[in-house]
């Protein structure tokens, strides 16, 4: 199974009290729950600097990240990277 992290940075008027921003990320999950199935959330993190959130997904299914990171983006009202992650030692003992 592939790992993903997705970087996310919000569009300044995703929601007007931060307070509402619970509620996006509520809705922004059961979608991402109902339309990408093959994806696993493994960790979630809210960050200072260029990205608002960083998460760390899993999926044997490359088309479903691209859904999720979709999702997000439309949704969530954010801007989104997506990169393949590799395991440090994995990528040693392959080269």
């Amino acid at each position: 199974m592939a790992t993903y992290i997705i970087l996310s940075q919000l569009a300044h008027d995703t929601v007007r009290d931060p307070k509402d921003f619970r509620k996006v990320a509520e809705e922004v999950a059961e979608r991402i729950k109902k339309q990408c199935p093959k994806v696993a959330w493994k960790h979630s993190w809210a960050t200072l600097g260029r990205f608002d959130v960083v998460d760390v997904v899993e999926s044997d299914d490359l088309s479903q990240v691209e859904r999720a990171a979709l999702i997000i983006r439309g949704h969530g009202h954010a801007h989104t990277q997506t990169m393949v992650a590799t395991p440090w030692k994995e990528f040693l003992d392959k080269l």
